[in-house]
């Protein structure tokens, strides 16, 4: 499990730094941040953040953010928020071509930037577009306080569903959040995850043995639904 990586595009080095030291003090990880285009998509391929804060501008270069944007929708698997400082109206109607998952208006406060990472990220990967990139996603982000983790597909054994809590169990600890199991359904990868229960997803690698009305994973014993029996067998 890890928390999430922000990549920085900003070709201003006291906003760049700035923006850095905020985003560690949120416990983000941060690599160092690129000044323009070249070093941004070098950055990209080699970090793989799991969002970038991107200038529109680069003190008026080109290829500009725009352009960064646009190689991020067309090769790459990640939410983007532009930065802006007094654009014009071409330039503005330019970055809506490449439909940005929010605005921030330079300059901002810190609680400005977190709300707009948090409402980006939780709507990139909570909709199903993370999975219209390059090649579907082998993770998820779940959110607890006010971080989110990353947590590997190969990481989960089972989750289970409790009213309007979710509980998500992996190798290493137990994530509570508020949602739906059918949520968590559509994230995960089909070929993987199965439903064997209402309230119960498993992952079919974590599986050491099925009966007739449950399964053992480890230490545990989840039902088997007469329901879902048939798409578990199926797919072990």
């Amino acid at each position: 499990m890890q928390q999430a990586k922000i990549g920085i595009v900003e070709d201003e080095l006291i906003i760049a730094d700035s923006i850095r030291s905020v985003l560690l003090h949120m416990s983000y990880r941060v690599p160092e941040p690129c000044s323009d285009y070249n070093e941004a998509i070098m950055m990209l391929h080699s970090e793989q953040p799991d969002l970038v804060l991107l200038d529109i501008n680069l003190a008026n270069r080109q290829p500009d953010g725009i352009a960064v944007a646009r190689y991020i929708r067309e090769h790459l698997d990640m939410p983007f928020i532009f930065l802006t400082a007094n654009s014009d109206a071409a330039t503005l109607e330019r970055a809506k071509t490449v439909n940005p998952n929010a605005f921030l208006v330079k300059p901002f406060q810190r609680d400005d930037l977190y709300a707009a990472i948090e409402i980006a990220m939780h709507n990139f990967y909570s909709s199903g577009k993370a999975t219209q990139g390059a090649q579907a996603r082998q993770y998820l982000f779940i959110k607890e306080g006010a971080l989110f983790h990353k947590v590997n597909f190969d990481e989960i054994l089972y989750i289970e569903s409790d009213h309007v809590y979710v509980s998500i169990y992996t190798v290493q600890r137990r994530y509570l959040v508020r949602t739906s199991l059918q949520q968590y359904h559509e994230e995960l990868d089909k070929t993987v995850f199965v439903r064997i229960h209402r309230s119960y997803i498993v992952n079919k690698h974590k599986i050491d043995s099925v009966a007739p009305a449950h399964l053992i994973m480890g230490n545990k014993i989840l039902p088997i639904s007469r329901k879902y029996r048939d798409a578990l067998l199926e797919l072990l």
